[in-house]
């Protein structure tokens, strides 16, 4: 599946793979795409501190307008960092979990993320039930019902969550508040304690850090290192991620029944081409399939792992050239998704649905 056009989403593929097991789509990736190096993810690392650094010390000696400027790089590196310690997060580049989650914590931070409560629901909940609507939240659709039947405050509020423009309100709104901010794990479960410390780490460091650059350079320094990065970074990763897991030929699933591991990870995100400094600087996080099929692949190795699944299973991956005006197609097409036809709508096609059942309904009170 190659191309932005149609707007049905595949009926064919869950059944194709219905009796392939994941562990049979991993046996065709090379072992050498496993091989990590530490040499080599400590200097990507550098590379994104580095550029981060210079972006602060740019916010904190420039005039207002110039440390503006300097706030939006510093969002674009923090996004690189938060890339970065996602893969960490997931195991995928080195093998001692400590070093994993000191380093990966530290990448996370200036994102304002939590790194036990992200491992939690990024790697248990939405790795491990990837477009299963009834338990990944992650860029799940409302049905045209839901939408009809939903209020006005609750439509525009998704109208702007599946816009281009302003999709950073689904990770603010889905995913960091509920998700990290405000989340209370049950008193009894083991991670509880974790949870805990990852959002007072947080808060200790929102705090110290506001602190520093208010006395640095005022407000103004705050809104251009704190508050400017954190607007970039969530937008950067909404957008990221709605491109991962939304297309016209990739379904999304109500009922348990009809999904299974593989369909989730090998048919429910995408491989989007960018142009290799864009690759590079993102740390192939557009090269999705293959690390849903294994997240332990460390990203430098991801290119490879696709051109394996791609020999094999290359017809059920949805993939393409980043182009801005595929993109626009794919949020103009995508918007809302019958989960029992399997099939996506747009809110005009609501729209036009609602008012024929109004005009019949009228009709017949005649």
């Amino acid at each position: 599946m190659t191309s932005a056009e149609g707007s049905d989403a595949p009926s064919g593929s869950s059944v194709e793979i219905r009796g392939v097991t994941l562990r049979e789509v991993r046996s065709v990736i090379p072992a050498g795409c496993y091989v990590r190096s530490r040499r080599r993810a400590i200097a990507l690392l550098a590379f994104d501190v580095a550029l981060y650094g210079i972006a602060i010390v740019g916010v904190l000696r420039s005039p207002p307008l110039a440390a503006l400027g300097f706030g939006v790089l510093a969002g674009f590196a923090v996004a690189f960092l938060f890339v970065w310690g996602h893969d960490a997060c997931h195991g995928a580049l080195f093998e001692s979990r400590h070093l994993s989650e000191v380093l990966g914590t530290a990448a996370m931070l200036p994102s304002l993320q939590m790194y036990r409560l992200w491992a939690f629901g990024h790697n248990k909940v939405h790795h491990g039930f990837t477009s299963l609507s009834s338990v990944d939240w992650i860029c799940r659709p409302m049905s045209p019902d839901e939408y009809g039947a939903a209020s006005l405050w609750r439509r525009l509020v998704y109208r702007l969550e599946r816009h281009p423009a302003t999709c950073g309100l689904h990770y603010l709104l889905r995913v960091w508040w509920p998700g990290m901010v405000t989340f209370r794990p049950d008193p009894r479960a083991r991670r509880t304690r974790g949870f805990r410390l990852s959002q007072l780490g947080m808060l200790f460091y929102l705090s110290t850090f506001s602190i520093v650059t208010y006395r640095t350079g005022g407000w103004v320094a705050v809104v251009a290192a704190v508050v400017l990065p954190f607007v970039v970074f969530t937008y950067l990763i909404a957008f990221f991620v709605y491109l991962h897991h939304t297309h016209p030929d990739i379904p999304f699933f109500g009922k348990r029944s009809e999904w299974s591991a593989t369909v989730g990870q090998l048919c429910c995100s995408t491989v989007v081409r960018c142009s290799r400094p864009v690759e590079w600087l993102t740390h192939n996080i557009f090269v999705h399939t293959p690390h849903h099929v294994d997240s332990r692949i460390p990203f430098y190795n991801l290119h490879e792992a696709h051109q394996g699944l791609q020999r094999t299973y290359g017809h059920l991956i949805t993939q393409y050239r980043f182009r801005w005006s595929t993109v626009r197609s794919i949020f103009a097409r995508c918007q809302l998704y019958d989960f029992d036809r399997h099939t996506w709508h747009t809110f005009a096609q609501q729209r036009r649905s609602v008012d024929r059942v109004q005009s019949r309904s009228a009709i017949t009170r005649r």
